[in-house]
């Protein structure tokens, strides 16, 4: 299929009938690719740890956007820290129907100034930013596979300024909340890029894709009631850095893009346009994150760690 020419971020291809899940919906990206997806047709699943926060970030869809229809927004809880949590909402999400596409965008984007670690003892930016998300892409495998579905990977810039390899990918030494932060995007990205190798290779008919939104901010956000209200002193500071930044609204157009794009193969890397703002291209991702020994070594500690094996062989024979 030919590259989509002409892309408008802001008047997506009509969606009517595909299903999304989104991780970390109820703000930032996460709220504002499921609202891009809901306007245009999409039915979404919006997903997050806080019900009080899902349900007003819901509200704010609906609000936002009067031509949707009630049944295309849902709701699930899900905290990609926490390894029952991600196979409750897996379960929920495969008998909830046929699934389109997953953008696995939750995380920690401020780590903790000291290591913690989670309820299953786990480093907690790893856990949330990576483990979760591995065992939730396995989990919805078969299911994504059934509708030749797509998995969209959420990198960052962060991974070319400080190229870190996690040869100790939860940071049990030599902790600090930047290197947990670059390592579970280098982790995010060589994983995207792992699975769409191994999916391709056994010929299963979904694709894995890496985007990343630039230098996305709060303080160049619209202001939504329940899901973004940032401080006069947010909105002045991160003001001052307009030329190098953008609104997590605009910041959403990659994610979208790599989500919905037929045009785009599996594989790819999608950012904004001039790397920190603009609208979204095809891109370069970081040698580090591009190295199939280091995605074949992170591939096996998210093995180790959540338990969670994709079933590849079955999703394989998946309308075969």
């Amino acid at each position: 299929m030919p590259r989509a020419v002409g892309w408008d971020p802001q008047h997506l291809p009509d969606l009517t009938g595909l299903s999304y899940i989104i991780t970390g919906s109820n703000a930032g990206l996460g709220y504002f690719a499921s609202e891009q997806l809901v306007r245009a047709g999409a039915r979404v699943i919006m997903t997050g740890r806080n019900p009080n926060r899902l349900a007003a970030a819901r509200a704010a869809i609906h609000r936002r956007s009067p031509d949707a229809a009630s049944a295309q927004v849902e709701t699930l809880l899900l905290d990609t820290s926490n390894l029952g949590s991600v196979r409750a909402a897996a379960a929920s999400a495969r008998m909830g129907g046929g699934l389109d596409g997953v953008l696995l965008n939750a995380g920690i984007v401020h780590p903790p100034k000291r290591r913690e670690t989670t309820g299953d003892g786990h480093e907690v930016v790893f856990a949330t930013n990576v483990l979760g998300h591995f065992a939730l892409a396995g989990e919805l495998l078969t299911t994504l596979a059934a509708a030749r579905g797509r998995m969209v990977w959420v990198g960052s810039m962060s991974t070319a300024l400080t190229p870190y390899d996690p040869v100790d990918p939860e940071l049990t030494t030599g902790y600090s909340g930047w290197r947990a932060y670059v390592q579970s995007k280098v982790a995010t990205t060589a994983l995207g890029f792992e699975a769409d190798r191994r999916l391709r290779d056994a010929g299963v008919a979904v694709t894995s894709v890496v985007a990343h939104p630039g230098y996305s901010v709060s303080g160049r956000t619209p202001g939504v009631v329940g899901v973004n209200a940032p401080t006069k002193l947010t909105r002045f500071t991160d003001n001052l850095q307009a030329p190098i930044t953008q609104s997590k609204e605009h910041g959403a157009w990659s994610l979208v893009r790599a989500l919905v794009d037929p045009s785009i193969e599996g594989g790819e890397f999608w950012g904004p346009r001039a790397g920190p703002w603009g609208e979204p291209r095809r891109s370069t991702a970081a040698k580090i994150t591009r190295d199939p020994e280091v995605a074949a070594r992170l591939w096996r500690a998210c093995e180790d760690a959540t338990g969670v094996r994709w079933p590849i062989e079955k999703a394989a024979r998946v309308r075969r």
